[in-house]
Protein backbone atom coordinates (compact mmCIF):
# COMPACT_ATOMS: atom_id res chain seq x y z
CA UNK A 1 0.00 0.00 0.00
CA UNK A 2 1.45 3.43 -0.92
CA UNK A 3 2.40 5.57 2.07
CA UNK A 4 0.21 8.39 0.74
CA UNK A 5 -2.90 6.26 1.24
CA UNK A 6 -2.17 5.42 4.89
CA UNK A 7 -4.27 7.17 7.55
CA UNK A 8 -2.64 7.64 10.94
CA UNK A 9 -5.07 7.76 13.83
CA UNK A 10 -3.86 10.15 16.52
CA UNK A 11 -4.71 9.04 20.05
CA UNK A 12 -5.53 10.82 23.27
CA UNK A 13 -3.77 9.22 26.24
CA UNK A 14 -5.08 9.75 29.78
CA UNK A 15 -2.38 9.92 32.46
CA UNK A 16 -3.64 8.80 35.87
CA UNK A 17 -0.22 9.18 37.47
CA UNK A 18 1.44 11.35 40.13
CA UNK A 19 3.77 14.15 39.14
CA UNK A 20 7.39 12.98 39.03
CA UNK A 21 10.44 13.61 36.87
CA UNK A 22 9.44 10.48 34.90
CA UNK A 23 6.45 12.42 33.58
CA UNK A 24 8.79 14.34 31.27
CA UNK A 25 9.85 11.08 29.60
CA UNK A 26 6.23 9.98 29.22
CA UNK A 27 5.26 13.29 27.58
CA UNK A 28 8.19 13.07 25.16
CA UNK A 29 7.24 9.50 24.24
CA UNK A 30 3.59 10.39 23.59
CA UNK A 31 4.54 13.39 21.48
CA UNK A 32 7.09 11.39 19.50
CA UNK A 33 4.18 9.11 18.48
CA UNK A 34 2.18 12.15 17.35
CA UNK A 35 -0.41 11.65 20.11
CA UNK A 36 -1.89 13.91 22.79
CA UNK A 37 -2.19 13.46 26.55
CA UNK A 38 -4.49 14.47 29.37
CA UNK A 39 -3.33 14.62 33.03
CA UNK A 40 -5.94 13.43 35.55
CA UNK A 41 -6.06 15.17 38.91
CA UNK A 42 -4.79 12.63 41.46
CA UNK A 43 -6.90 14.19 44.21
CA UNK A 44 -10.18 13.23 42.54
CA UNK A 45 -12.16 10.26 43.90
CA UNK A 46 -12.47 7.21 41.64
CA UNK A 47 -16.08 8.00 40.71
CA UNK A 48 -15.18 11.49 39.51
CA UNK A 49 -12.16 10.17 37.59
CA UNK A 50 -14.41 7.72 35.77
CA UNK A 51 -16.86 10.49 34.83
CA UNK A 52 -13.97 12.57 33.52
CA UNK A 53 -12.65 9.67 31.42
CA UNK A 54 -16.16 9.11 30.01
CA UNK A 55 -16.21 12.78 29.01
CA UNK A 56 -12.68 12.63 27.59
CA UNK A 57 -13.04 9.42 25.54
CA UNK A 58 -9.29 8.61 25.41
CA UNK A 59 -7.80 5.63 23.60
CA UNK A 60 -5.78 4.37 26.53
CA UNK A 61 -4.92 5.09 30.14
CA UNK A 62 -1.54 4.95 31.86
CA UNK A 63 -1.84 4.38 35.61
CA UNK A 64 0.53 4.88 38.54
CA UNK A 65 2.00 1.39 38.11
CA UNK A 66 3.11 2.26 34.59
CA UNK A 67 0.57 -0.12 33.10
CA UNK A 68 -1.43 0.81 30.01
CA UNK A 69 -5.12 -0.03 29.54
CA UNK A 70 -6.87 0.25 26.19
CA UNK A 71 -10.30 1.86 26.52
CA UNK A 72 -13.53 1.33 24.61
CA UNK A 73 -15.41 4.15 22.89
CA UNK A 74 -12.28 6.13 22.09
CA UNK A 75 -12.56 9.24 19.90
CA UNK A 76 -9.42 10.16 17.90
CA UNK A 77 -7.89 13.62 18.12
CA UNK A 78 -7.34 16.03 15.27
CA UNK A 79 -3.94 15.64 13.63
CA UNK A 80 -2.34 18.74 15.16
CA UNK A 81 -3.67 18.39 18.73
CA UNK A 82 -1.13 17.45 21.40
CA UNK A 83 -2.63 18.30 24.81
CA UNK A 84 -6.00 18.21 26.56
CA UNK A 85 -6.71 20.03 29.82
CA UNK A 86 -9.81 20.32 31.97
CA UNK A 87 -10.97 23.82 32.84
CA UNK A 88 -11.18 24.68 36.50
CA UNK A 89 -12.58 27.58 38.41
CA UNK A 90 -15.35 28.74 40.66
CA UNK A 91 -18.41 27.56 38.75
CA UNK A 92 -19.76 24.89 36.45
CA UNK A 93 -18.65 21.51 35.12
CA UNK A 94 -15.24 21.20 33.47
CA UNK A 95 -14.73 21.51 29.74
CA UNK A 96 -11.82 19.81 27.96
CA UNK A 97 -9.58 22.30 26.15
CA UNK A 98 -7.54 20.99 23.21
CA UNK A 99 -4.21 22.57 22.28
CA UNK A 100 -2.19 22.23 19.10
CA UNK A 101 1.59 22.05 19.12
CA UNK A 102 1.77 25.49 17.45
CA UNK A 103 -0.29 26.98 20.30
CA UNK A 104 1.91 25.35 22.94
CA UNK A 105 5.09 26.58 21.24
CA UNK A 106 3.67 30.10 20.90
CA UNK A 107 2.85 30.14 24.62
CA UNK A 108 6.25 28.81 25.65
CA UNK A 109 8.18 31.22 23.41
CA UNK A 110 6.23 34.31 24.47
CA UNK A 111 6.40 33.42 28.15
CA UNK A 112 10.14 32.73 28.06
CA UNK A 113 10.73 36.04 26.30
CA UNK A 114 8.74 37.98 28.92
CA UNK A 115 10.33 36.23 31.91
CA UNK A 116 13.80 36.39 30.39
CA UNK A 117 14.52 32.67 30.58
CA UNK A 118 18.21 31.85 30.10
CA UNK A 119 19.87 28.62 29.00
CA UNK A 120 21.27 28.23 32.51
CA UNK A 121 17.82 28.37 34.16
CA UNK A 122 16.13 25.35 35.69
CA UNK A 123 12.38 25.19 36.36
CA UNK A 124 10.66 23.77 39.41
CA UNK A 125 7.13 22.39 38.92
CA UNK A 126 5.36 22.10 42.29
CA UNK A 127 1.79 23.06 41.34
CA UNK A 128 -0.82 20.44 40.37
CA UNK A 129 -0.19 19.24 36.82
CA UNK A 130 -3.94 18.84 36.26
CA UNK A 131 -4.04 22.66 36.05
CA UNK A 132 -2.46 24.52 33.17
CA UNK A 133 -0.46 26.76 35.51
CA UNK A 134 1.40 23.72 36.82
CA UNK A 135 1.69 21.68 33.64
CA UNK A 136 2.84 24.65 31.55
CA UNK A 137 6.08 24.70 33.55
CA UNK A 138 6.84 21.20 32.26
CA UNK A 139 5.66 22.02 28.74
CA UNK A 140 8.03 25.02 28.54
CA UNK A 141 10.92 22.86 29.70
CA UNK A 142 10.18 20.11 27.18
CA UNK A 143 9.79 22.54 24.28
CA UNK A 144 12.62 24.96 25.08
CA UNK A 145 15.17 22.57 26.56
CA UNK A 146 15.54 23.90 30.10
CA UNK A 147 15.85 21.24 32.80
CA UNK A 148 12.91 20.83 35.20
CA UNK A 149 12.41 19.34 38.65
CA UNK A 150 8.90 17.90 39.04
CA UNK A 151 7.41 17.55 42.52
CA UNK A 152 4.12 15.91 43.40
CA UNK A 153 2.55 18.94 45.06
CA UNK A 154 3.85 21.84 47.13
CA UNK A 155 5.99 21.24 50.20
CA UNK A 156 8.01 24.20 51.46
CA UNK A 157 10.98 22.04 52.50
CA UNK A 158 11.09 20.26 49.14
CA UNK A 159 10.85 23.58 47.30
CA UNK A 160 13.73 24.98 49.34
CA UNK A 161 15.80 21.88 48.58
CA UNK A 162 15.07 22.13 44.85
CA UNK A 163 16.27 25.73 44.83
CA UNK A 164 19.42 24.73 46.72
CA UNK A 165 20.08 22.10 44.03
CA UNK A 166 19.80 24.56 41.17
CA UNK A 167 16.15 25.45 40.41
CA UNK A 168 16.01 29.15 39.50
CA UNK A 169 12.44 29.57 38.20
CA UNK A 170 9.09 28.40 39.52
CA UNK A 171 5.37 29.02 39.32
CA UNK A 172 3.37 29.42 42.55
CA UNK A 173 -0.01 30.45 43.90
CA UNK A 174 -0.22 33.20 46.56
CA UNK A 175 -0.82 30.78 49.46
CA UNK A 176 2.42 28.92 48.62
CA UNK A 177 4.41 32.14 48.21
CA UNK A 178 3.85 33.00 51.86
CA UNK A 179 5.47 29.73 52.99
CA UNK A 180 8.90 30.19 51.34
CA UNK A 181 11.68 32.73 51.13
CA UNK A 182 11.12 34.15 47.62
CA UNK A 183 14.78 35.12 47.28
CA UNK A 184 15.78 31.48 46.73
CA UNK A 185 14.55 31.83 43.11
CA UNK A 186 15.66 34.16 40.34
CA UNK A 187 12.09 34.60 39.11
CA UNK A 188 8.68 33.50 40.43
CA UNK A 189 5.54 33.40 38.28
CA UNK A 190 2.48 33.99 40.46
CA UNK A 191 -1.07 33.13 39.40
CA UNK A 192 -4.17 31.15 40.28
CA UNK A 193 -5.79 33.67 42.61
CA UNK A 194 -5.54 37.26 43.76
CA UNK A 195 -1.93 38.25 44.63
CA UNK A 196 -0.90 39.85 47.93
CA UNK A 197 -0.64 43.62 48.06
CA UNK A 198 3.10 43.47 48.79
CA UNK A 199 5.05 41.46 46.23
CA UNK A 200 8.70 40.35 46.21
CA UNK A 201 10.69 42.17 43.52
CA UNK A 202 11.44 38.90 41.69
CA UNK A 203 7.76 37.91 41.41
CA UNK A 204 5.64 38.45 38.29
CA UNK A 205 1.84 38.33 38.54
CA UNK A 206 0.03 36.62 35.66
CA UNK A 207 -3.48 36.60 34.28
CA UNK A 208 -4.77 33.82 32.05
CA UNK A 209 -7.30 31.04 31.61
CA UNK A 210 -7.06 27.36 30.79
CA UNK A 211 -8.02 28.34 27.24
CA UNK A 212 -5.02 30.68 26.97
CA UNK A 213 -2.47 27.94 27.67
CA UNK A 214 -1.20 29.55 30.91
CA UNK A 215 -0.72 33.22 31.78
CA UNK A 216 -0.85 35.67 28.89
CA UNK A 217 -0.63 38.94 30.82
CA UNK A 218 2.40 39.55 33.06
CA UNK A 219 2.33 42.41 35.56
CA UNK A 220 -0.67 43.82 33.64
CA UNK A 221 1.20 43.84 30.28
CA UNK A 222 0.18 41.39 27.51
CA UNK A 223 2.67 38.88 26.16
CA UNK A 224 4.16 39.50 22.69
CA UNK A 225 1.56 38.62 20.05
CA UNK A 226 -1.45 38.93 22.37
CA UNK A 227 -4.20 41.41 21.54
CA UNK A 228 -6.69 42.71 24.11
CA UNK A 229 -10.04 44.37 23.54
CA UNK A 230 -12.71 45.47 26.03
CA UNK A 231 -16.31 45.00 24.87
CA UNK A 232 -19.15 47.45 25.39
CA UNK A 233 -20.17 45.27 28.36
CA UNK A 234 -16.68 45.65 29.94
CA UNK A 235 -15.75 42.05 29.04
CA UNK A 236 -12.08 41.24 28.35
CA UNK A 237 -11.53 39.73 24.88
CA UNK A 238 -8.22 38.11 23.93
CA UNK A 239 -6.66 37.11 20.61
CA UNK A 240 -3.30 35.50 19.95
CA UNK A 241 -1.41 32.47 18.60
CA UNK A 242 -1.26 30.77 22.01
CA UNK A 243 -5.03 30.67 22.57
CA UNK A 244 -6.75 27.32 22.01
CA UNK A 245 -9.38 27.10 19.29
CA UNK A 246 -11.63 24.20 20.31
CA UNK A 247 -12.89 21.99 23.10
CA UNK A 248 -12.84 18.19 23.03
CA UNK A 249 -16.47 18.08 21.88
CA UNK A 250 -15.55 20.19 18.84
CA UNK A 251 -17.21 23.40 20.01
CA UNK A 252 -15.32 26.61 19.28
CA UNK A 253 -13.39 28.56 21.89
CA UNK A 254 -12.89 31.65 19.73
CA UNK A 255 -15.57 33.66 17.95
CA UNK A 256 -15.68 34.13 14.16
CA UNK A 257 -13.08 36.91 14.39
CA UNK A 258 -10.69 34.91 16.55
CA UNK A 259 -11.50 36.49 19.92
CA UNK A 260 -11.72 34.55 23.17
CA UNK A 261 -14.53 35.90 25.35
CA UNK A 262 -13.06 35.50 28.82
CA UNK A 263 -16.22 36.30 30.83
CA UNK A 264 -13.95 38.51 32.95
CA UNK A 265 -14.58 42.25 33.23
CA UNK A 266 -11.82 44.82 33.14
CA UNK A 267 -10.22 47.85 31.50
CA UNK A 268 -7.26 48.15 29.13
CA UNK A 269 -5.47 51.48 28.81
CA UNK A 270 -1.86 52.42 27.99
CA UNK A 271 -1.13 48.72 27.31
CA UNK A 272 -2.09 47.84 30.93
CA UNK A 273 -4.87 45.40 31.79
CA UNK A 274 -6.88 45.73 34.99
CA UNK A 275 -9.14 42.79 35.83
CA UNK A 276 -12.26 43.55 37.86
CA UNK A 277 -13.70 40.03 38.18
CA UNK A 278 -16.17 37.75 36.44
CA UNK A 279 -18.80 39.37 34.25
CA UNK A 280 -21.49 37.29 35.93
CA UNK A 281 -20.33 38.65 39.30
CA UNK A 282 -21.10 42.27 38.40
CA UNK A 283 -23.68 43.57 40.86
CA UNK A 284 -26.62 45.68 39.68
CA UNK A 285 -27.58 47.65 42.76
CA UNK A 286 -30.15 50.43 42.50
CA UNK A 287 -29.42 50.83 38.79
CA UNK A 288 -25.65 51.12 39.31
CA UNK A 289 -23.11 48.62 37.95
CA UNK A 290 -20.76 47.56 40.75
CA UNK A 291 -17.53 45.63 40.12
CA UNK A 292 -16.76 43.39 43.14
CA UNK A 293 -13.04 43.10 42.41
CA UNK A 294 -12.43 46.82 42.92
CA UNK A 295 -14.17 46.75 46.32
CA UNK A 296 -12.33 43.58 47.35
CA UNK A 297 -8.95 45.10 46.49
CA UNK A 298 -9.73 48.05 48.73
CA UNK A 299 -11.20 46.11 51.66
CA UNK A 300 -8.25 43.71 51.69
CA UNK A 301 -6.24 46.57 53.19
CA UNK A 302 -8.66 47.06 56.09
CA UNK A 303 -6.89 45.93 59.29
CA UNK A 304 -9.94 44.00 60.53
CA UNK A 305 -10.30 42.00 57.29
CA UNK A 306 -8.36 38.76 56.81
CA UNK A 307 -10.28 37.56 53.72
CA UNK A 308 -12.98 39.28 51.69
CA UNK A 309 -15.43 38.34 48.98
CA UNK A 310 -18.01 40.74 47.59
CA UNK A 311 -21.11 39.09 46.14
CA UNK A 312 -24.65 39.97 45.08
CA UNK A 313 -27.55 38.81 47.23
CA UNK A 314 -31.19 39.46 46.41
CA UNK A 315 -32.58 42.62 47.97
CA UNK A 316 -36.14 43.97 47.83
CA UNK A 317 -34.99 47.59 47.82
CA UNK A 318 -31.86 47.58 45.66
CA UNK A 319 -32.51 44.53 43.48
CA UNK A 320 -29.09 43.18 44.44
CA UNK A 321 -27.33 44.01 47.69
CA UNK A 322 -23.58 44.65 47.64
CA UNK A 323 -22.64 42.04 50.23
CA UNK A 324 -19.26 41.88 51.96
CA UNK A 325 -18.42 38.37 53.15
CA UNK A 326 -15.55 38.67 55.62
CA UNK A 327 -13.23 36.33 57.46
CA UNK A 328 -12.12 38.67 60.28
CA UNK A 329 -8.50 39.30 61.17
CA UNK A 330 -7.69 37.35 64.35
CA UNK A 331 -5.94 40.39 65.86
CA UNK A 332 -9.13 42.49 66.01
CA UNK A 333 -12.82 42.31 66.71
CA UNK A 334 -14.89 41.66 63.55
CA UNK A 335 -15.56 44.80 61.49
CA UNK A 336 -19.00 46.38 61.49
CA UNK A 337 -20.96 47.21 58.36
CA UNK A 338 -20.67 50.92 59.18
CA UNK A 339 -16.87 50.66 59.37
CA UNK A 340 -16.61 48.93 56.01
CA UNK A 341 -19.02 51.35 54.35
CA UNK A 342 -17.03 54.38 55.49
CA UNK A 343 -13.78 52.72 54.42
CA UNK A 344 -15.11 52.07 50.91
CA UNK A 345 -16.73 55.51 50.55
CA UNK A 346 -13.41 57.15 51.36
CA UNK A 347 -12.08 56.02 47.95
CA UNK A 348 -15.02 54.81 45.84
CA UNK A 349 -18.49 56.12 44.93
CA UNK A 350 -21.10 55.64 47.68
CA UNK A 351 -23.00 52.99 45.69
CA UNK A 352 -19.92 50.72 45.96
CA UNK A 353 -20.18 50.62 49.74
CA UNK A 354 -21.61 47.29 50.97
CA UNK A 355 -25.18 47.33 52.25
CA UNK A 356 -24.89 43.91 53.87
CA UNK A 357 -22.15 42.21 55.89
CA UNK A 358 -21.72 38.49 56.52
CA UNK A 359 -19.03 37.23 58.93
CA UNK A 360 -17.77 33.69 58.24
CA UNK A 361 -15.05 31.51 59.74
CA UNK A 362 -13.58 30.47 56.38
CA UNK A 363 -14.15 30.67 52.64
CA UNK A 364 -14.90 27.79 50.26
CA UNK A 365 -11.84 27.58 48.01
CA UNK A 366 -10.71 25.86 44.82
CA UNK A 367 -7.49 23.83 44.76
CA UNK A 368 -5.62 26.90 43.47
CA UNK A 369 -6.89 29.22 46.16
CA UNK A 370 -9.80 30.97 44.42
CA UNK A 371 -12.85 31.77 46.52
CA UNK A 372 -15.88 29.83 45.26
CA UNK A 373 -18.41 32.61 45.18
CA UNK A 374 -21.17 30.40 43.79
CA UNK A 375 -20.98 28.31 46.96
CA UNK A 376 -20.96 31.44 49.12
CA UNK A 377 -24.13 32.67 47.43
CA UNK A 378 -25.87 29.35 48.02
CA UNK A 379 -24.79 29.38 51.66
CA UNK A 380 -26.02 32.91 52.29
CA UNK A 381 -29.10 33.19 50.08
Amino acid sequence: MPLASLTFVRELVALDIPATNHLVDIINSIWEDGDAFFPIDQRLPAKVKKALIDLLKPSRLIDSTGGTTKLDGAVPIEADQRLAMATSGTTGSPKIVMYTMDQLVASADATAARIGVMASDKWLCCLPIAHIGGLSVIIRSVLLGNPVEVQNGFDARDVDEAARLGATLTSLVPAALTLIDPKIFRKIVLGGSKPPRQLPTNTMVTYGLTETGSGVVYDSVPLPGLEIMISSQSEILLKGPMIATSYRDGSAIQDDLGWLHTRDSGSFTSNKLEVFGRVDEIINSGGEKVFPGIIESLLESHPKVHQIAVIALSDSRWGEAVTAVVVPSPEFDPPTLAELREFVKSELPPYCAPTRLEIVNDMPMTNLGKIQKNILKKMLS
